[in-house]
């Protein structure tokens, strides 16, 4: 079956059906990973968006049970120049295809995929349509310039309630703001007793838990829209340690009066390389976002600069020269992407074995 993809400058492409049969809107962004779909789509830092996908053919390998990052996939849509309909992997249960039709997300193949990204970074991240084949441009035109940008993308994909994943050691709290399976593998795979947080919760709820360390997670959308969690950094910060990542960066970032701006393309893809500041060190790093901290912005008597990204020198890390906090705007959890920055979680694990130290020879003293 035939349709089209109308983006919002009235560019037009036509191609196959696949997955779902129903027309969907939203902001296209396109990921550059050469493997690692399934967790891509699966991620909910991409909620409300259509994902264009780089790679020539998506679906070589099929859908597993392992490799999710969420339950339930909350993007709107893909666009791939080619779905693989005999997927070849002694894990796969079923064929990308199936998996978007059984989710019930739209999709549109067969179109030159390396022309709509050309497109994108050339004029920017554009909304678009994906429907039926024929149908009229002109009213589709006027809809996708009437839809404005969503605000509330952090309530959609947050839980709602707290839930523990348990373990015998250092206690971690991690605030979800679209939280990826891959941080609490990290987290429980080093024996952490987690327990997973609403996105809204306050300081006074989180430190009643009496936790050794607080993780700020990835998550969707613009981090001005989570004023709340700003306020709750603040007043966590140098009370437990700190681990920001993705969004949790840049609201670790705005609570330090840093300031954060949209990019023109976004970063989304699995090897963007990377410096350690301290170190010297490049490693190759796994990102999905549309958002950064500016650079200028950051007042480096509070801040110290740790990562920056060696393709276009944007800011990739902070870490505060009082406590014991610091955040990276890539994801060390690999999923899909570089094993590289890993080590950054055995870090955060180092920051609170020091503060309870601390802690026990305070008390010992009194």
């Amino acid at each position: 079956m035939k349709r089209q993809l109308i983006l919002e400058d009235g560019t037009i492409f036509v191609g196959e059906a696949i997955g779902s049969e129903k027309e969907t809107t939203g902001e296209i962004i396109f990921n550059t990973s050469m493997t690692g779909y399934q967790e891509i789509i699966s991620d909910p830092s991409n909620y409300g968006q259509i994902i264009a996908f780089g790679f020539p053919q998506i679906g070589n390998y099929g859908i597993n049970r392992d490799d999710f990052e969420s339950i339930d996939p909350v993007i709107k849509g893909v666009i791939v120049k080619e779905a693989a309909d005999f997927p070849s992997n002694w894990r796969s249960n079923m064929s990308f295809g199936e998996f978007l039709k059984a989710k019930d997300i739209p999709g549109i193949t067969g179109i030159d995929t390396r022309k709509l990204i050309r497109l994108i970074r050339t004029k920017g991240t554009m909304k678009g349509v994906i429907c039926g084949f024929g149908e009229s441009i002109e009213t589709h035109l006027s809809r996708l310039h009437a839809i404005e940008s969503l605000a509330d993308q952090v309530k959609q994909v947050s839980t709602v309630k707290p839930f523990p994943a348990p373990g015998r050691g250092s206690s971690v709290i991690v605030m979800d703001f679209g939280l990826k399976h891959g941080i609490l593998r990290e987290l429980t795979k080093r024996g952490c007793d987690v327990t997973v947080v609403p996105y809204n919760t306050s300081a006074k709820e989180i430190l009643s838990l009496q936790p050794d360390g607080l993780i700020l997670s990835n998550g969707p959308g613009n981090p001005e829209d989570v004023p709340e969690a700003v306020e709750t950094i603040r007043s966590i910060q140098g009370k437990v340690p700190l681990f920001g990542i993705g969004l949790g960066h840049q609201l670790f970032a705005l609570a330090n009066d840093c300031k954060t701006q949209k990019m023109f393309t976004g970063h989304r893809g699995g090897s963007y390389p990377v410096k350690d500041i301290e170190t010297g060190r490049v490693i190759f790093t796994s990102q999905n976002h549309g958002y950064e901290v500016v650079t200028d912005s950051v007042d480096e008597s509070k801040l110290s600069i740790t990562h920056v990204q060696l393709n276009d020198g944007s800011n990739e890390g902070l870490a505060h020269k009082e406590h014991s906090a610091f955040s990276v705007q890539f994801e060390p959890e690999a999923a899909p992407g570089s094993e590289d920055a890993k080590y950054l979680f055995d870090q955060f694990l180092k920051l609170m074995d020091v503060n309870k130290r601390k802690a026990d020879d305070h008390a010992k003293k009194n």
